[in-house]
């Protein structure tokens, strides 16, 4: 075997990686939502757990990207440590797939029939990134992208393994070569050390057994040299995955890869003892001498891993206390965000529909944060609370702590997202979490104007009180929109935002008139007419932020109204809406006429 052959063979290598993960990546891309509806449900049975470990590995072609997708689930709370056991032990079966696959290599050897030569690697991999391309280039649709993505990916990952398989096709009359899998049948632990090193430094056991059933085309491997590098493949996999999910991570997410390591150590302990107390019997004497082709490799390790779930699938439970005594628990915290903050894990890049829901759902708590710092500050103002006050500064640093976090989450984020309905999403959320942060910014000054007038023994009248509580009723009416409207992508609510926000101006604007003529009559002192018109401008600024929270929301589903964005407000205004007009003439009448029913009470 000469240096080209050894060339080639890492050539072959590196297109059989990128392959593996430009499939492995459009699959998960075209899954991403189902995949994270069906993370975010499992039950606390194992055995439902298993099953969908298993089928979420068989998409996405890695066991290490599902499990470190299901530590970051545990580390943020949406499921628990005991409901990830079923899903790691699936996810380490489900990673036999992709040998499953790659034993095609089979058919290439012998004749056939014709329609049996189309799936021989030889001619799928051409028709594979034939299709792969035509989808990419061709075809204009919104999943066309995709599917050439993952036909591609499928064409350069066999074309890659055949690249393998012909650069080592001399060693087949290796004498060498064939005695250096001689010593590992003799010596079994030099298979269990090379397999573990082999999966740890290329960091997938997928790709392991791929170099393994490319290397069984020159026909020198046995069991006895075979099974000990599968089960040091299993170990040398684990123990990346372990690593990554320990990174910055909570202590059950550190457990949910201990439980990995230990289910995989195990499992292998078992296998290990179970041939060499059958290494005497009839089946293993026949087999353990034979020489395997790639069908049998793949088989052989996906029978070790089915062998190991079985057994262990219903005492998995004790892998969860052993995890926890390996991994205390960390001292909590106490803040009330903590758990959005873990939802903001980088572990979830691996599916951006999962890492973009967490950013739903942190934006959301901003949201709230800020509708209840807004209604404690009105209440503030009526009467004056330091407790309601110290809270709601309190808010406000959660709201920004999360705004920091968010915004960097979502930059870091954005490489991972591609064009479509993802990115859509991302831009979404990039411009709404800055408005729910401006809300609580206003709701804060309200708190001030509060405190100024009461450091200075000035009160607002009775009537000037009585108008703020109506703007109270309307402002938790527009932020309840927008919080609703942004929370469920509601178009229903969004639309409801800017007649309610048109309403507050014309209130702001009435107050403001109202308020200027008591100043001017002696029934209001002038510093506190000057924060009362204070309050009216950070009450018509939070209404401004709803209305911005409104049109993003539309835009999702109308891209012409962010292109145009004052035009569609404009045309609203001018009565070119129906369902606005009547929207509005509701909002106005049940405002204007609570401030009707003050004046005559006054």
């Amino acid at each position: 075997m000469t240096i080209f052959n050894v060339i080639s063979l890492f050539g072959g290598l590196a297109l059989f990686l990128y392959g593996m993960r430009l499939m492995g990546d459009g699959l998960k891309e075209s899954s991403s939502g189902a995949l994270k509806d069906a993370m975010e449900k499992v039950t606390n049975n194992p055995l439902v757990g298993f099953f969908l470990g298993l089928l979420v590995t068989a998409v996405i072609q890695s066991s290490t990207a599902t499990i470190v997708l299901t530590s970051g689930l545990v580390g943020a709370g949406v499921i628990t440590l005991h409901q990830s056991l079923g899903v790691v032990i699936g996810a380490n079966v489900g990673t036999t797939i992709t040998g499953q696959i790659i034993r095609l290599l089979d058919l290439g050897s012998g004749g056939g029939a014709t329609w049996i030569d189309l799936f021989k690697p030889s001619t799928l991999a051409p028709l594979a990134a034939i299709l792969g391309i035509l989808f990419i280039m061709a075809v204009k649709s919104k999943h066309a992208g995709v599917i050439g993505q993952i036909s591609m990916g499928f064409g350069i990952l066999f074309t890659g393994l055949l690249n393998m398989t012909a650069a080592v096709s001399p060693l087949s009359s290796s004498e060498t070569f064939a005695n250096t899998f001689v010593s590992l049948s003799d010596t079994p632990v030099l298979g269990f050390l090379a397999g573990t090193g082999v999966a740890f430094l290329i960091q997938s056991s997928s790709a392991t057994i791929g170099i393994l059933q490319a290397l069984s085309t020159t026909g020198v491997l046995t069991f006895s040299a075979v099974w000990p590098i599968v089960i040091g493949v299993n170990i040398g996999d684990c123990v990346t995955t372990a690593i990554v999910c320990s990174i910055g991570s909570k202590a059950d997410a550190k457990r949910t890869g201990i439980v990995h390591i230990l289910f995989n150590i195990t499992g292998s302990a078992l296998i290990i003892a179970g041939v060499l107390l059958l290494r005497n019997t009839a089946f293993l004497s026949a087999l353990w001498d034979r020489t395997l082709t790639s069908g049998g490799i793949a088989n052989v390790h996906t029978v070790f891993r089915l062998f190991s779930a079985t057994v262990l699938l219903p005492v998995c439970g004790q892998f969860e206390k052993l995890s926890r005594v390996i991994v205390r628990d960390e001292p909590q915290l106490g803040a009330s965000v903590e758990r959005e903050l873990e939802l903001l894990d980088e572990k979830f890049f691996t599916s951006p529909a999962l890492a973009l829901s967490g950013a739903s759902r942190a934006i959301s708590t901003m949201a709230k944060l800020s509708h209840e710092a807004v209604l404690g500050a009105m209440d503030v103002l009526q009467s004056y609370d330091q407790r309601t006050v110290d809270r709601i500064n309190e808010n406000e640093d959660r709201i920004d702590l999360l705004a920091d976090r968010v915004d960097n989450y979502l930059i870091r984020l954005s490489p991972h997202v591609t064009m479509g309905n993802g990115s859509e999403l991302l831009n979404f959320y990039i411009q709404c979490f800055s408005e729910f942060e401006r809300i609580g910014d206003y709701a804060v000054n309200l708190t001030e104007n509060a405190q100024e007038l009461r450091e200075r023994g000035a009160q607002l009248s009775e009537s000037a009180q009585g108008e703020l509580r109506v703007l109270r009723d309307a402002l938790n009416e527009i932020i309840g929109y927008a919080r609703q409207g942004f929370r469920a992508l509601d178009m229903r609510a969004a639309r409801r935002i800017e007649p309610v926000e048109e309403v507050v101006d014309d209130l702001v604007a009435t107050l403001r008139n109202n308020h200027i003529k008591r100043v001017r009559d002696g029934k209001c002192t002038v510093y506190a007419g000057l924060s009362f018109l204070d309050i009216l401008v950070n009450i018509e600024r939070i209404s401004d932020q709803c209305s911005n929270v409104g049109v993003y929301t539309l835009s999702l589903s109308d891209s012409s109204i962010m292109s145009n964005h004052h035009e569609y407000i404009h045309q609203l205004h001018r009565g070119g809406d129906q369902e606005y007009n009547r929207k509005f003439s509701e909002t106005r009448q049940k405002y204007f006429g609570a401030l009707e029913a003050l004046g005559e009470e006054n």
